[in-house]
């Protein structure tokens, strides 16, 4: 019988498989409703610096979404277009930041921000 504490494995690859999902997204669409359920199902498991990093991703997918659903919406009459390129702009800057969180190893300093 084997007494030893095992280490839960640590969900970071997943954390970045996430990121990966939602820039992956831009082009397929359903990787990013994917990422969203694998932040969900990891957030509570994770260490304290890697739930900032869910909370981030999960707040990133609602958030795009209400941009995309504006810029559908406004696509009728031109505007939605510079929408939707913000929210490409935006996604990219937001999934390469966090990256850059997650390979220091460093919880993501404002994961309930709307911007950058």
């Amino acid at each position: 019988m084997d007494n030893s504490v095992t280490a839960k494995p640590s969900t970071e690859g997943t954390a970045k498989l996430v990121y990966i999902l939602y820039l992956a997204g831009i082009v397929f669409g359903i990787t990013g409703i994917v990422g969203v359920v694998m932040a969900y199902i990891n957030k509570d498991e994770a260490p304290d610096w890697l739930k900032s990093h869910y909370q981030f991703q999960i707040r990133t997918f609602w958030i795009g979404g209400l941009y995309l659903l504006i810029g559908t919406l406004l696509s009728v009459i031109l505007i939605g277009w510079l929408v939707i390129l913000f929210w490409v702009v935006w996604l990219i800057i937001r999934a390469v930041k966090g990256m850059k969180f997650l390979d220091a190893k460093e919880a993501h300093p404002n994961p309930s921000g709307w911007m950058f």
